[in-house]
């Protein structure tokens, strides 16, 4: 994909106050859909191509730090070069009046808002495949997202999760130090003292998996029995859920290496879902039925 990108605001540009209604360029606000204190992020309408879109709008006061310039350059260039199914694509990057716009598809609605009304089991595994099928595929790309969560998958149409926001992300060349960038309840420990490596992705993801399941979200140091496990432990087979409970693992050597190597573990597992006591009676009057037949 091709993104345009002016990354230097030109000399003398007058910076409007964006207001609801009006136009960046061919984009009207609609709505304010969130504030991160780094960035806003808009609904609007593309006037040319007559459908909404997303727009994430930094604040000024990043903008005119040529260090955040340095970082929002990284995000745009990572995103360009990430195309998946459930990756959110990267639309268009630049200037426009004075202000740096991303812009990118409009979803639904974030994970973490789908989390808060119930979820069949089902839809819960197709989630789960999805995230870890984006995360694997940034990996793939030697890509570190550096901030999983639920908030960071947008739902689309048809149930179909898209991972996003890739500000804090870094193309990963070994293990090195950075600051203890992310979000607190899904950051990993080792990444919590400025030492992330795709081993911390898993375990956010692992984290976010386990929420979808348990609904609920245990907080580091661990202690067991985890909170929801007794739920997790009804819906998922034993071997889903050793799976969940290896990529949330403390120590990271314990972990999935990336994940790449989770996903491919996911494959293995031909029944995610524990059979429930319904469907085991029901299979077993089938037999019966059969047996007498014969």
């Amino acid at each position: 994909m091709t993104v345009s990108l002016k990354i230097f605001c030109g000399d003398g540009e007058v910076v409007r106050s964006l207001r609801i209604g009006s136009r960046l360029d061919k984009y009207r606000l609609i709505k304010k859909l969130g504030y991160g204190g780094f960035a806003t992020v808009y609904s609007a309408l593309d006037q040319i191509e007559n459908r909404q879109v997303a727009l994430k709008v930094p604040e000024e006061k990043y903008v005119a730090d040529a260090a955040s310039l340095e970082d929002l350059q990284r995000e745009v260039r990572i995103m360009a070069k990430l195309e998946h199914e459930h990756i959110v694509q990267l639309k268009d990057a630049r200037f426009i009046d004075g202000r740096f716009v991303m812009v990118f598809p409009l979803g639904i609605e974030s994970l973490d808002s789908r989390l808060q009304r119930r979820m069949g089991r089902q839809t819960a595994v197709d989630f789960a495949q999805q995230m870890v099928a984006a995360v694997a595929f940034a990996h793939g790309n030697k890509v570190l997202h550096r901030d999983i969560k639920p908030d960071n998958f947008i739902l689309f149409a048809n149930n179909h999760l898209r991972l996003t926001d890739f500000g804090l992300a870094k193309i990963h060349r070994g293990r090195c130090d950075h600051s203890a960038s992310g979000t607190l309840g899904y950051m990993a420990p080792e990444q919590a003292m400025g030492k992330p490596t795709f081993r911390s992705d898993v375990f956010s993801l692992g984290l976010v998996m386990y929420r979808i399941f348990s609904g609920e979200l245990p907080t580091y140091p661990f202690e067991a029995p985890l909170p929801g496990a007794a739920r997790a432990k009804r819906m998922l087979s034993p071997d889903y859920l050793s799976l969940i409970r290896k990529a949330i693992e403390p120590n990271p050597t314990k972990r999935f290496r990336d994940a790449v190597a989770m996903l491919n573990a996911i494959k293995q597992i031909r029944q995610p879902l524990k059979e429930t006591a319904r469907t085991t009676t029901a299979t077993s009057k089938r037999s019966s039925r059969r047996r007498s037949a014969a």
